[in-house]
This record gives structure tokens, C-alpha cells and sequence, in this order.
């Protein structure tokens, strides 16, 4: 539940960009459905969305771009 609140707490404003931290991290199957829903319900409203992530399904089912951190730098995935 704590992660359900911190994700409504950060989109309660309507910001354009959010930035979130393994927000599939801890919610169960139903959770993560419904989470990975709205979060492409705000993609498809132009919202902009960083999302960090060690989670290879949730970064090809949300993410345009992707970046990989190795040993300190950033490198283009695609």
C-alpha cells in the first residue's frame, strides 16, 4: 500500500513530469497491471515519465527511450 500512496502523492498535482524509483516494487500481479495501465494512460496524455527500473518487462512494456547506467556512465539502449 505504501507504494500505491507515494505513486497518488506524486501524481495528485497533475505534473507533466514524473519521476519514479521501481514503482512496480512490491505490488502484487493485480497492482502492477493496473499500475503499468495508468502509467500509459499518462504516457498517451503527452506526460513525460522517468522511470527508474531493474525490471527488463516493465522497461519494454513502458519506455520509449532507454538508457543503462555501467560503472558510473550512461549509454543509449534505444
Amino acid at each position: 500500500m505504501r507504494q500505491r500512496l507515494g505513486f497518488a502523492q506524486a501524481i495528485m498535482e497533475n505534473p507533466d513530469l514524473l519521476i519514479l524509483d521501481e514503482p512496480m516494487n512490491g505490488l502484487d500481479k493485480d497492482g502492477v497491471g493496473e499500475m503499468r495501465k495508468y502509467l500509459l494512460d499518462l504516457k498517451a496524455l503527452g506526460k513525460t515519465i522517468l522511470n527508474a527500473s531493474h525490471s527488463a518487462e516493465d522497461i519494454d512494456v513502458l519506455c520509449d527511450s532507454v538508457m543503462e547506467m555501467d560503472k558510473g556512465r550512461m549509454g543509449k539502449i534505444r
